[in-house]
Protein backbone atom coordinates (compact mmCIF):
# COMPACT_ATOMS: atom_id res chain seq x y z
CA UNK A 1 0.00 0.00 0.00
CA UNK A 2 1.81 3.15 -1.21
CA UNK A 3 0.75 6.15 1.40
CA UNK A 4 3.72 8.59 0.17
CA UNK A 5 1.70 10.16 -2.63
CA UNK A 6 -1.32 10.60 -0.78
CA UNK A 7 0.70 12.04 2.23
CA UNK A 8 2.22 14.41 0.31
CA UNK A 9 -0.71 15.90 -1.19
CA UNK A 10 -2.00 16.52 1.90
CA UNK A 11 0.92 18.46 2.89
CA UNK A 12 1.04 20.19 0.46
CA UNK A 13 -2.62 21.27 0.68
CA UNK A 14 -2.01 22.17 4.47
CA UNK A 15 1.16 24.42 3.40
CA UNK A 16 -0.83 26.05 0.63
CA UNK A 17 -3.72 26.52 3.29
CA UNK A 18 -1.26 27.98 5.41
CA UNK A 19 0.40 30.21 2.97
CA UNK A 20 -3.14 32.03 1.70
CA UNK A 21 -2.72 35.31 1.82
CA UNK A 22 -5.48 37.67 2.78
CA UNK A 23 -6.32 40.29 0.06
CA UNK A 24 -6.97 44.51 0.31
CA UNK A 25 -8.35 45.95 -2.20
CA UNK A 26 -9.52 50.01 -2.72
CA UNK A 27 -8.24 50.84 0.86
CA UNK A 28 -8.91 54.30 2.00
CA UNK A 29 -9.74 57.08 5.03
CA UNK A 30 -11.85 59.80 4.70
CA UNK A 31 -10.16 63.21 5.09
CA UNK A 32 -10.60 65.44 8.13
CA UNK A 33 -10.25 69.12 9.41
CA UNK A 34 -7.84 70.49 11.42
CA UNK A 35 -9.22 69.74 15.29
CA UNK A 36 -11.40 66.31 14.37
CA UNK A 37 -10.20 63.28 15.73
CA UNK A 38 -12.24 60.53 14.46
CA UNK A 39 -12.79 59.50 10.82
CA UNK A 40 -13.51 56.04 9.00
CA UNK A 41 -11.25 53.74 7.00
CA UNK A 42 -12.97 51.53 4.14
CA UNK A 43 -11.65 48.77 2.02
CA UNK A 44 -12.44 45.57 0.54
CA UNK A 45 -11.16 42.43 1.94
CA UNK A 46 -10.50 39.06 0.68
CA UNK A 47 -9.76 35.88 2.20
CA UNK A 48 -9.22 32.10 -0.01
CA UNK A 49 -10.01 30.32 3.52
CA UNK A 50 -12.14 31.07 6.32
CA UNK A 51 -10.96 33.40 8.42
CA UNK A 52 -11.71 36.29 10.92
CA UNK A 53 -10.60 40.36 10.82
CA UNK A 54 -10.42 40.90 14.86
CA UNK A 55 -8.18 44.18 15.08
CA UNK A 56 -7.13 47.31 12.88
CA UNK A 57 -4.16 49.49 14.45
CA UNK A 58 -2.26 52.63 13.35
CA UNK A 59 0.20 54.61 14.32
CA UNK A 60 -1.88 58.12 13.46
CA UNK A 61 -4.56 56.93 16.20
CA UNK A 62 -5.06 56.46 19.58
CA UNK A 63 -7.29 53.63 19.08
CA UNK A 64 -9.00 51.44 15.68
CA UNK A 65 -12.00 50.14 16.25
CA UNK A 66 -14.08 47.43 13.76
CA UNK A 67 -17.62 49.18 13.83
CA UNK A 68 -20.67 47.69 12.49
CA UNK A 69 -23.90 50.09 11.39
CA UNK A 70 -27.23 48.84 11.26
CA UNK A 71 -30.66 50.00 11.03
CA UNK A 72 -32.14 49.36 14.57
CA UNK A 73 -36.01 50.33 13.96
CA UNK A 74 -36.10 53.44 12.36
CA UNK A 75 -32.86 54.54 13.70
CA UNK A 76 -29.32 53.72 12.47
CA UNK A 77 -27.16 52.50 15.36
CA UNK A 78 -23.71 51.98 15.43
CA UNK A 79 -21.70 49.74 17.33
CA UNK A 80 -17.85 48.39 17.92
CA UNK A 81 -17.66 44.68 16.98
CA UNK A 82 -15.18 41.54 18.15
CA UNK A 83 -14.31 40.72 14.87
CA UNK A 84 -15.54 40.65 10.57
CA UNK A 85 -16.34 37.18 9.15
CA UNK A 86 -14.16 36.71 6.11
CA UNK A 87 -15.56 34.00 3.87
CA UNK A 88 -13.36 31.71 1.90
CA UNK A 89 -13.03 33.13 -1.52
CA UNK A 90 -15.80 35.74 -1.18
CA UNK A 91 -14.75 39.91 -0.99
CA UNK A 92 -16.17 41.89 2.13
CA UNK A 93 -16.79 45.32 1.60
CA UNK A 94 -15.82 47.22 4.75
CA UNK A 95 -18.16 50.45 3.97
CA UNK A 96 -20.45 53.13 5.06
CA UNK A 97 -23.31 51.47 6.56
CA UNK A 98 -22.00 48.21 7.29
CA UNK A 99 -18.90 47.16 8.70
CA UNK A 100 -15.50 49.55 8.62
CA UNK A 101 -13.09 50.85 10.42
CA UNK A 102 -13.10 53.71 13.43
CA UNK A 103 -9.85 55.51 13.67
CA UNK A 104 -10.26 57.20 17.14
CA UNK A 105 -8.15 60.28 19.01
CA UNK A 106 -6.77 60.70 15.89
CA UNK A 107 -3.21 62.00 16.73
CA UNK A 108 -3.12 64.78 13.60
CA UNK A 109 -5.47 66.04 10.99
CA UNK A 110 -5.44 63.37 8.05
CA UNK A 111 -5.01 65.66 4.51
CA UNK A 112 -6.29 64.16 0.66
CA UNK A 113 -3.37 62.53 -1.11
CA UNK A 114 -1.67 61.37 2.19
CA UNK A 115 -1.47 57.47 3.20
CA UNK A 116 -2.44 55.86 6.12
CA UNK A 117 -0.69 52.68 7.66
CA UNK A 118 -3.00 50.12 9.09
CA UNK A 119 -2.14 47.03 10.43
CA UNK A 120 -4.63 44.07 9.82
CA UNK A 121 -4.58 41.07 12.27
CA UNK A 122 -6.62 38.59 10.42
CA UNK A 123 -7.15 34.79 12.14
CA UNK A 124 -7.43 31.79 10.05
CA UNK A 125 -8.14 27.83 11.01
CA UNK A 126 -7.25 27.42 14.50
CA UNK A 127 -5.74 30.88 15.92
CA UNK A 128 -3.38 31.17 13.32
CA UNK A 129 -2.20 34.96 13.13
CA UNK A 130 -1.78 36.79 9.78
CA UNK A 131 -0.79 40.35 9.25
CA UNK A 132 -1.93 42.05 6.68
CA UNK A 133 0.02 45.79 6.20
CA UNK A 134 -1.84 48.05 4.31
CA UNK A 135 -1.31 51.86 2.81
CA UNK A 136 -4.89 53.75 2.98
CA UNK A 137 -4.91 57.14 0.64
CA UNK A 138 -6.24 59.86 2.34
CA UNK A 139 -9.29 60.71 0.28
CA UNK A 140 -11.26 64.34 0.65
CA UNK A 141 -14.23 64.99 3.43
CA UNK A 142 -16.97 64.78 0.44
CA UNK A 143 -15.69 61.03 -0.43
CA UNK A 144 -18.79 59.36 0.17
CA UNK A 145 -18.16 55.16 0.87
CA UNK A 146 -20.18 53.11 -2.07
CA UNK A 147 -22.97 51.43 0.42
CA UNK A 148 -22.39 48.14 2.04
CA UNK A 149 -24.04 44.92 0.37
CA UNK A 150 -25.42 42.24 1.87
Amino acid sequence: MKLFPYAAAVLLACAAQASAQVTVSDAWVRATVPAQKTSGAFMRVTSPVPARLVSVSTPLAGLAELHKMEMKGDQMKMAAVDAVELPAGKEVNLASGGYHVMLMDLKRQLKPGETVPLTLDVVTGKDKHQTVLVNATVRPITTTAPAHKH
